[in-house]
């Protein structure tokens, strides 16, 4: 039975930000040439990037990206994270791969508060097996798997492929990190943040850029009223554990 959803942070821009902050020295650096990126540091890093970032030239974050691999989350998610569109997606496929019929939690997405009522978990449970038996038997019928799929549900487990730039990312987390962000995509953003600190080249980043919800982004919560009760401080504790330190893994 698949366990939640995983996100794995597969490949990213080599020496990521040195070439950030190589890209950002163009700007200014009189002497900057070509062969300059096989001589950046960690100290020319540290020297430079934060301050550029803290001035909010956040462009040059373009210059590196990441892919991650998230698998287990259901259709409604991937219908939310496809909206930013400034990144590459590639999703299974279910036009070819044909869905496992015998569980109903392996193929579908069931949220904890419909499993903490067990009368209408039941009841979803049900619809759902008869959604995949008409899948199946659609199939059996000669049917293309790319016209039974019309009768599944959105809540359908599915896989994709992610490649954002830095600061599409960084666009995204502000949306997708914030308490008042659907509970699934919100622990897409967060496992993927998660990834981030777990890479040493990576993790300065976080704070560097301040990649997380906006509240960590603009020093205040933009819901007003909207927030919820208690949603600061623990947005705030959650996201200084990653960017401060590598967390236990």
């Amino acid at each position: 039975m698949v366990d939640g959803i995983r996100v794995t942070l597969v490949n990213y821009t080599k020496k990521p930000l040195e070439t950030v902050t190589w890209a950002a020295l163009i700007s200014y650096w009189e002497g900057w040439e070509t062969e300059a990126f096989e001589r950046m540091s960690e100290k020319d890093v540290e020297m430079h990037l934060p301050r550029v970032l803290g001035y909010g030239h956040e462009s040059i974050l373009e210059h590196a990206t990441l892919t991650f691999a998230i698998e287990g989350c259901s259709r409604v998610c991937s219908h939310q994270l496809v909206r930013h569109r400034l990144a590459s997606y590639t999703q299974q496929s279910q036009r070819y791969i044909v869905l496992n019929p015998e569980d109903v939690e392996e193929t579908f997405v069931i949220p904890d508060g419909i499993k903490d009522d067990p009368e209408l978990l039941e009841e979803w449970k049900g619809l759902m097996r008869k959604s995949i038996e008409l899948y199946k038997k659609s199939i059996e019928r000669g049917h293309h798997q790319e016209d039974a799929r019309f009768i599944l549900p959105q809540a359908v487990r599915t896989k994709i492929v992610v490649t954002m730039n830095l600061r599409e990312l960084k666009h995204f987390l502000g949306l997708r990190a914030c308490e008042r962000a659907q509970w699934e995509i919100r622990e897409v953003a967060w496992k993927m943040l998660e990834e981030i600190a777990k890479n040493d080249e990576l993790r300065p980043i976080i704070k560097w850029a301040k990649l997380g919800p906006r509240c960590i982004q603009l020093g205040y919560c933009p819901e007003g009223e909207l927030m919820p009760p208690g949603c600061w401080k623990r947005t705030k504790e959650k996201w200084k554990s990653l960017a401060g330190s590598k967390p236990t893994v």
